[in-house]
């Protein structure tokens, strides 16, 4: 008997483990932060971050991010990378996090994904409206997030002794492919 209910848990076990897929996140799409500043619109580019996810019928289990804060650049030069990079505290906190679990899976826009999301040491519940699509082996999902520094603790960055400030809110553009 003892036996018999033993196989009973490893076979659901199994069953479970394979109704579940994984995907890792590709280089085929990319992140983008838009912001402004008393002088001038200003975009940099994530150029290093990595991720995951797990579908089990129709339900993301897990939703992972991390964007690495270093490989946050523009094509500004250096002085905006440096003022980029203190701004998020890179050196105590190297990587911006978002985490989801539980998900309903929908394909389409307007697709709310509930999570937490770490910047500069700082996690707020988030909901963020995306849109998802499958591919071929694949899915997709892109939208954008409207973030307020001073929610995460970060101070606006200045230039030229404080005449030229950056605005509050930034927005978060991404398109993030993951692959089986």
């Amino acid at each position: 008997m003892r036996n018999t209910i033993l196989l009973f848990l490893v076979v659901i076990h199994s069953l479970m483990a394979v109704a579940q897929e994984n995907y890792t996140l590709t280089d085929k799409g990319g992140i983008t932060v838009d912001g402004s500043s008393t002088l001038h619109d200003w975009t940099v580019t994530a150029n290093a971050y990595s991720g995951a996810l797990a579908l089990n019928d129709k339900v993301f289990n897990s939703i992972s991010l991390e964007v690495d804060v270093i490989s946050i650049l523009s094509t500004r030069g250096a002085t905006m990378d440096k003022k980029t990079h203190n701004a998020l505290k890179f050196e105590a906190f190297p990587k911006i996090k978002f985490e989801a679990k539980d998900v309903a899976f929908s394909e389409g826009d307007g697709q709310a994904i509930p999570g937490t999301l770490h910047i500069a040491g700082v996690g707020k519940e988030v909901v963020i409206q995306t849109r998802i699509q499958t591919l071929e082996g694949g899915i997709q999902i892109s939208g954008s997030y409207t973030i307020t520094l001073q929610d995460f603790n970060i101070e606006p960055p200045t230039a030229m002794f404080g005449s030229i400030v950056v605005g509050d809110d930034v927005t978060v553009n991404f398109d993030l492919v993951f692959a089986k």
